[in-house]
């Protein structure tokens, strides 16, 4: 602070004061010159500005002044209507000063000048029409991100006893979302997914898939029996789908160590990948209707207990996977492709398909495609069943005449539920009709061994 006396002898604070700025030495903002280096028409000048030197050199007289117009037009698709404006002036600058020194005809000089107007004013408001749609699509992306979020919630790489991996291409080239569904969450009665497919796509097939979802999140974890869970989506689908409308889907639990529990109602079948090696396409003993369909039908879904130890994975993927052709036409080969990149790491194996997927059908999918691989993961403590979670009896499929101590067959398969002749055994259940003293819940148990071939699948 300075103190400076009047002519009165009265004492004045003066603050000290900033040198200005000025000269060229003076600092410049680093945002402001990034803005401006951002919104300068670089293109549109260098075109407006070699028209004009085309003009000096060439000495055509007003030959090439009409060209001036291309410089307003082209920032019109690049730049704001501020960067068009720009370039107007500086073309009705040049070419004012080119039509002077040519000692043209007026009127032709005044003509070149108001197409340069025109021409101008009409790109500046072509150029707030597209800031404007870009701002709504912005806007538009952002919800569908949210929607994103809300419908298909990320899964973590570890869930439970379980590595995860997930890929999912919608078929619209600016959607990120569509008819493809997934969902993974933990529960009491054990880890349980779900892989669907919507028929039809766009907006309608999204709202089928949250309403699918948000059911399924709700009953896998207040339902302990999976075949349950199928049976409030079917209902609740029953409900609010049309007519034609319908729901391809695989319903996965965990309930114990050593074993799934699946439910497939008219989905692809799911691959199995056997820590022994090999790729196993695991097909269902009783085909049940898709999800909506079951009206027509009259005959509940089948559940298969299916062996899965420590290594082994789970591949579920949808229609739009094995349904992808390239130019020839031939179907992407889902189950051979996985058989040459099989590891120990989930996500590479999903990384190194779908990039497959792509380059099979030449860079765009024409439908949603889903992938999601599950591995067991080598734990040290066993995994908790449902009865140690509930405190109830250990499931049916644990306490059948001839099953093994997690619910395996007796008749001798290997340590990781596969025989010598490489078939996997699996145990099906289903409701049966009449009611039983557990309120309606009477279970017809059957074994089938269902000889899966250990090579490629389908």
């Amino acid at each position: 602070m300075r103190q400076a006396r009047d002519h009165g002898g009265n004492h004045w604070l003066l603050r000290p004061l900033r040198k200005p700025v000025t000269g060229f030495g003076a600092p410049v903002p680093r945002r402001a010159a990034s803005q401006l280096a951002a919104g300068m028409p670089v293109v549109p000048v260098l075109i407006v500005s070699g028209i004009a030197l085309v003009d000096v050199f060439a000495g055509s007289g007003m030959f090439w002044l009409p060209l001036l117009a291309a410089g307003p037009a082209l920032a019109a698709s690049t730049n704001g209507p501020r960067g068009v404006l720009f370039v107007g002036l500086l073309a009705a600058v040049l070419g004012a000063t080119l039509g002077v020194r040519e000692a043209g005809p007026g009127h032709e000089l005044a003509a070149v000048l108001s197409a340069l107007l025109a021409v101008t004013l009409a790109s500046a408001l072509a150029s707030a029409l597209r800031g404007r749609r870009e701002r709504v699509l912005a806007a538009v992306r952002s919800v569908a991100e949210a929607a994103q979020h809300a419908v298909l919630k990320p899964i973590p790489e570890t869930v439970g006893p379980f590595r995860v991996a997930v890929r999912y291409s919608a078929a619209a080239a600016e959607a990120r979302i569509g008819g493809d569904l997934y969902a993974l969450v933990p529960t009491p009665h054990g880890v349980r997914l779900i892989v669907g497919d919507v028929r039809g796509k766009g907006l309608p097939a999204v709202e089928i898939a949250a309403l699918v979802l948000g059911v399924f999140r709700e009953a896998a974890y207040d339902e302990p029996d999976l075949l349950a869970v199928v049976g409030r989506i079917e209902r609740s689908l029953a409900r609010n789908l049309g007519p034609d409308d319908f729901v391809t889907a695989v319903v996965v639990g965990h309930p114990c160590a050593g074993q799934l529990e699946m439910v497939n109602c008219g989905h692809a079948s799911p691959l199995l990948i056997p820590a022994s090696g090999g790729v196993v396409a695991v097909e269902a003993s009783r085909p049940a209707p898709p999800l909506g369909l079951r009206a027509l039908v009259g005959e509940p879904p089948c559940l298969e207990i299916l062996p899965f130890s420590d290594g082994d994975q789970l591949l579920l993927y949808t229609d739009g996977v094995i349904e992808a052709r390239d130019r020839d036409r031939e179907f992407y080969p889902l189950a051979e492709r996985v058989a040459r990149h099989v590891s120990g790491e989930p996500e590479h194996i999903l990384s190194a398909v779908h990039d497959e997927l792509l380059a099979h059908v030449g860079g765009r999918l024409h439908d949603d495609a889903a992938l999601l691989l599950l591995q067991m993961q080598a734990v040290g403590e066993p995994v908790p069943s449902a009865s140690e979670v509930q405190g109830t009896a250990v499931p049916e499929s644990a306490s059948e005449p001839g099953a093994g101590p997690e619910g395996e067959p007796g008749s001798g398969p290997g340590p990781e539920g596969h025989d010598g002749r490489g078939t996997v055994s699996v145990v099906s259940r289903s409701r049966s009709a009449t009611g039983g003293p557990d309120g309606g819940r009477r279970w017809s148990a059957q074994r089938t061994d269902a000889a899966f071939s250990s090579g490629p699948g389908r």
